[in-house]
């Protein structure tokens, strides 16, 4: 076979190169196409699973506010499964996590005096030696580390002792003394050093004499959480470097009501998750997602309800973020602790609004009116935010294009892909799909009127894979080497198309189908993340051309854009080893190159948090004399060479 010259262009979900010593790639750095925008690399998060909370939130204790009654009864948990999306059993909060210490009735749930939500637990002691009160088990704590917590007390009689008890293991406790001062709910603050590393640990609240004290709420933390997030968490979203982060959801949005999560934390009411098992306790609102982005340098996106949500309860969000002190919203958030506006610029109006398993979800016709009725008064609030419309490839995002294109200024998209057995078809379907949309729009720009004009882009605010045992918790999928193989040939896909595509919100992050799990203890990319970590940090931004073609190489390649570099990047999603060689023409370039894979010879491998990780990003310098390329079986090769 005589050797073949395949000059640069972007391609479609696949490009042959060729067997291993036949293949020369020409570049050509004059045909360039649409920048690649930043927000490509976006991420979202939502109120869902172990996502937020017991992911990125550092809050240890589970229904910290009572949203369920403690009873005599003990079951916290209980086993639901999503055929849908074929996962097996996995485990949900049900019932009260906390237990009773003490006889039958020592606990009652007060409707009355009630410090948060609808009811507050009251602890019945009814003297001698023996404690009562309440406990929560399976807590992790780590050796030598610090931990602070605070917890909301009442008592019927003032210099009454309530006792926090760290029961560390069978033979250590640790015990910190609360004085009742007050008849009235106040505040206490506790903290301790773990003399142990252990899962196996409980907290206990309890008192023991005569009377009753009633527990508003409480809350446990490592003392090195910073504003309460996570801090090992917060570090690998730093090194994620993410530039914008969608919430709060999802499904999620549709029945949430904003309101809720302002105020002081421990007043905030917990609500049922209305979308999904388990409890919101409104911990994480606005303004603690707003600290988030700025802890990680990332801007915001927040979703706003569309569903059970209604126009001024939209109106006033926007204006509590983004209006002036003296605007009533703008006020209230001064008085919650920020006195100048959030600004936030990216707005989603509503979530997946097209779906019957959307709350609020409504006809067509009648959205299209919703829509543009929530997007005239967000910007008469605010004009100059940029909107996100709800689309969906097909009749949806044509009709939302026809009827809504003045009110908005991206439309969205999303796609989720499950599993397929062949590993190059599992690593293809997200391109195919990311490709299929991209030729759906520019249909819809030919066709539609006054469109094409707009320029009016495609925000896919999310996108994944999503298939397995939910092991992380609700959502928690395994992610495995061959998803991170197909999540970085679906970001060249969204460089084929920088022309159509503006932003895209990898989804959810954290544990949540995320590129990044966690335990209690411990953090770690999932192989989904490496990809999204590397082309973030080493990509260029002004993409070259590539000719269509066959095959199973997948290629991608930009200059950055100081245009002093080439990067080219090739995904080989078989078991078989390639090897490449560059053609630059007259083009001069440096000898020596950077260059990082992500391979492992087995597809099916994954990283666990906590453990040694199976996939890596590897990094090393290469001769360019000659100007070629092994390579490996299932791998993600980058390289960037400077220009002469």
């Amino acid at each position: 076979m005589k050797n073949k010259i395949i000059p640069l262009l972007f391609v479609s979900a696949s490009l042959l190169i060729g067997s291993a010593a036949d293949t020369s790639i020409q570049i050509d750095v004059t045909k360039t196409k649409t920048p690649i925008s930043k927000y490509i690399y976006g991420q979202f998060i939502e109120h869902l699973g172990k996502c937020i909370y017991g992911g990125i939130w550092a809050e240890m204790l589970e229904d910290r506010k009572f949203y369920y009654p403690i009873t005599d009864e003990f079951n916290p948990f209980g086993l639901s499964s999503d055929p849908y999306w074929k996962a097996g059993s996995f485990r949900y909060l049900q019932a009260s996590p906390w237990q009773v210490v003490g006889p039958p009735k020592t606990i009652a749930m007060d409707s009355v005096n009630i410090y948060v939500g609808d009811h507050t637990p009251s602890v019945i002691v009814s003297g001698g030696k023996d404690f009562y009160g309440i406990r929560q088990d399976n807590l992790s704590f780590q050796k030598g580390k610090k931990y602070q917590g605070r917890i909301v007390l009442a008592g019927d009689q003032a210099g009454d002792t309530i006792f926090v008890r760290m029961k560390l293991n069978e033979s250590k406790t640790l015990t910190q003394p609360v004085k009742l001062l007050t008849k009235d709910f106040k505040t206490y603050e506790f903290s301790f050093k773990s003399t142990v590393s252990t899962h196996q640990a409980s907290i206990e609240i309890v008192s023991r004499g005569t009377g009753k004290f009633w527990i508003g709420a409480v809350s446990l933390m490592p003392t090195e959480n910073v504003n309460g997030w996570r801090k090992d968490v917060i570090s690998v979203l730093k090194e994620l470097n993410s530039p914008v982060y969608r919430w709060p959801g999802g499904n999620f949005v549709s029945g949430y009501n904003w309101q809720d999560g302002i105020g002081e934390q421990d007043k905030r009411p917990p609500r049922k998750n209305p979308a999904w098992k388990g409890v919101e306790p409104n911990d994480v609102g606005i303004h603690e997602y707003m600290n988030l982005m700025e802890i990680l340098g990332a801007e915001a996106f927040i979703a706003v309800n569309t569903g059970l949500g209604t126009l001024e309860e939209v109106v006033k969000e926007v204006e509590y973020c983004n209006g002036p002190i003296d605007s009533p919203m703008g006020k209230l958030r001064a008085q919650n602790g920020h006195s100048t506006p959030f600004d936030v610029k990216w707005w989603a109006v509503g979530n997946e609004m097209y779906g019957s398993w959307q709350l609020g979800h409504m006809p067509l016709e009648n959205y299209v009116k919703k829509h543009n009725d929530i997007a005239t008064a967000m910007w008469n609030v605010d004009p100059s935010i940029q909107l996100i419309g709800v689309g969906s490839m097909g009749q949806w995002s044509e009709t939302m294009l026809r009827e809504c294109a003045d009110k908005m200024n991206l439309i969205s998209e999303h796609i989720y892909c499950q599993e397929k057995k062949n590993i190059t078809e599992h690593t293809l379907q997200l391109s195919q799909d990311i490709a299929r949309k991209a030729e759906a729009h520019r249909k819809y720009r030919a066709e539609i009127p006054g469109l094409k004009n707009k320029n009016l882009r495609v925000a896919m605010d999310e996108w994944n894979y999503w298939y397995g045992d939910y092991i992380y918790g609700e959502l928690g999928v395994r992610y495995f080497h061959k998803d991170a193989l197909g999540v970085a040939i679906g970001l060249h896909e969204f460089f084929r198309n920088s022309d159509i595509y503006f932003m895209a919100n990898y989804a959810q992050t954290v544990n949540v189908i995320g590129c990044i799990k966690t335990t209690p203890t411990s953090v770690g990319f999932a192989t989904t993340g490496l990809p999204l970590k590397l082309y973030r940090q080493h990509f260029g931004t002004i993409p070259l051309e590539l000719p269509d073609s066959n095959g199973d190489l997948d290629l991608a390649v930009a200059l950055t854009e100081d245009r002093k570099y080439i990067t080219i990047a090739i995904v080989n999603p078989t078991n078989q080893k390639e090897q490449v060689t560059f053609d630059f023409g007259p083009l001069s370039v440096k000898n020596k190159a950077d260059l990082w894979v992500i391979m492992h010879p087995n597809p099916d491998t994954y990283n666990e948090p906590g453990k040694e990780p199976n996939v890596k990003i590897q990094e090393k310098k290469i001769s360019m004399k000659p100007k070629t390329l092994n390579l490996p079986v299932y791998s993600i090769s980058l390289i960037k060479i400077q220009i002469n």
